[in-house]
Protein backbone atom coordinates (compact mmCIF):
# COMPACT_ATOMS: atom_id res chain seq x y z
CA UNK A 1 0.00 0.00 0.00
CA UNK A 2 1.36 3.41 -0.90
CA UNK A 3 0.38 6.83 0.45
CA UNK A 4 -2.38 7.53 -2.08
CA UNK A 5 -3.96 4.12 -1.42
CA UNK A 6 -3.82 4.81 2.32
CA UNK A 7 -5.47 8.21 1.80
CA UNK A 8 -8.21 6.55 -0.25
CA UNK A 9 -8.85 3.95 2.47
CA UNK A 10 -8.94 6.63 5.19
CA UNK A 11 -11.34 8.66 3.06
CA UNK A 12 -13.71 5.71 2.69
CA UNK A 13 -13.51 4.61 6.33
CA UNK A 14 -14.02 8.06 7.83
CA UNK A 15 -16.51 9.21 5.17
CA UNK A 16 -14.48 12.34 4.37
CA UNK A 17 -13.03 13.70 1.13
CA UNK A 18 -9.68 12.50 -0.15
CA UNK A 19 -8.29 16.02 0.27
CA UNK A 20 -9.30 16.08 3.95
CA UNK A 21 -7.91 12.56 4.46
CA UNK A 22 -4.62 13.60 2.84
CA UNK A 23 -4.32 16.66 5.07
CA UNK A 24 -5.13 14.57 8.16
CA UNK A 25 -2.52 11.95 7.24
CA UNK A 26 0.11 14.61 6.54
CA UNK A 27 -0.66 16.31 9.87
CA UNK A 28 -0.35 13.00 11.75
CA UNK A 29 2.96 12.15 10.07
CA UNK A 30 4.31 15.65 10.73
CA UNK A 31 3.35 15.40 14.41
CA UNK A 32 5.12 12.04 14.72
CA UNK A 33 8.24 13.41 12.97
CA UNK A 34 8.31 16.52 15.18
CA UNK A 35 8.08 14.42 18.33
CA UNK A 36 10.88 12.15 17.15
CA UNK A 37 13.07 15.17 16.31
CA UNK A 38 12.69 16.18 19.98
CA UNK A 39 13.56 12.61 21.08
CA UNK A 40 10.02 12.10 22.39
CA UNK A 41 8.55 8.64 21.74
CA UNK A 42 5.08 8.42 20.18
CA UNK A 43 2.90 5.63 21.56
CA UNK A 44 -0.28 4.61 19.77
CA UNK A 45 -1.95 2.12 22.11
CA UNK A 46 -2.75 -1.10 20.32
CA UNK A 47 -0.65 -0.15 17.29
CA UNK A 48 2.91 0.47 18.45
CA UNK A 49 5.59 2.90 19.52
CA UNK A 50 7.80 5.12 17.41
CA UNK A 51 11.07 6.08 19.10
CA UNK A 52 14.58 7.37 18.36
CA UNK A 53 17.55 5.07 18.89
CA UNK A 54 21.19 6.02 19.00
CA UNK A 55 23.44 4.09 16.63
CA UNK A 56 27.09 4.29 17.64
CA UNK A 57 30.01 5.00 15.37
CA UNK A 58 31.47 1.90 13.75
CA UNK A 59 33.94 0.71 11.18
CA UNK A 60 32.50 -0.39 7.85
CA UNK A 61 33.95 -1.67 4.63
CA UNK A 62 33.76 -0.22 1.13
CA UNK A 63 32.36 -3.10 -0.96
CA UNK A 64 34.20 -2.01 -4.14
CA UNK A 65 37.68 -1.55 -2.71
CA UNK A 66 37.50 -3.48 0.56
CA UNK A 67 38.97 -0.45 2.36
CA UNK A 68 37.88 0.25 5.93
CA UNK A 69 35.80 3.38 6.48
CA UNK A 70 34.45 5.08 9.57
CA UNK A 71 30.66 5.32 9.80
CA UNK A 72 29.55 8.20 12.02
CA UNK A 73 27.15 7.82 14.94
CA UNK A 74 23.53 8.57 14.05
CA UNK A 75 20.06 8.89 15.51
CA UNK A 76 17.66 6.54 13.72
CA UNK A 77 13.88 6.09 13.93
CA UNK A 78 12.58 2.78 15.26
CA UNK A 79 9.15 1.19 15.51
CA UNK A 80 8.04 -1.48 17.94
CA UNK A 81 4.68 -3.09 17.16
CA UNK A 82 2.09 -3.21 19.94
CA UNK A 83 0.47 -6.40 21.18
CA UNK A 84 -2.83 -5.83 19.34
CA UNK A 85 -1.00 -5.36 16.03
CA UNK A 86 1.16 -8.44 16.60
CA UNK A 87 -1.92 -10.49 17.51
CA UNK A 88 -3.77 -9.27 14.39
CA UNK A 89 -0.94 -10.55 12.20
CA UNK A 90 -0.85 -14.03 13.72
Amino acid sequence: MNKSELIERISESADISKADAGRALDAALDAIADSLKNSEPVTLVGFGTFAVRERGARTGRNPQTGASIQIAAARVPAFKAGKALRDALN
